[in-house]
């Protein structure tokens, strides 16, 4: 069985035990999250899909720890203006443990 859900503005296609990467959520480590913005729902060749969202979807995943991304490396330059500008930004991540879609 697997759920397209939506957090943080990203779409994921998940199934239960999948790991992954999400936008930074306020929840402590280790605790229990309930993901009810829920797009989609499969098994095998049945697919119900949401008008936006499947009622009575939800994805409860674990909290498994917080930290930050590779920093991506931003420079600009004006071509004959002696202008260059160089900056890096780390973007804040949570990943999560998918237990069950319900």
């Amino acid at each position: 069985m697997y759920a397209v859900i939506k957090t943080g503005g990203k779409q994921y296609r998940v199934t239960a035990g999948d790991k992954l990467k999400v936008e930074s959520l306020d929840a402590a480590v280790g605790s229990v999250v309930t993901l009810t913005e829920v797009l989609a729902v499969g098994q095998g060749a049945e697919v119900r899909v949401g008008n936006p969202l499947v009622a009575g979807a939800a994805v409860t995943a674990t909290v498994i720890g917080h930290g930050r991304g590779d920093k991506v490396r931003i420079f600009k330059l004006r071509r004959r203006k002696h202008y260059q500008k160089r900056a890096g930004h780390r973007q804040n991540f949570t990943e999560l443990r998918i237990d069950a879609i319900s």
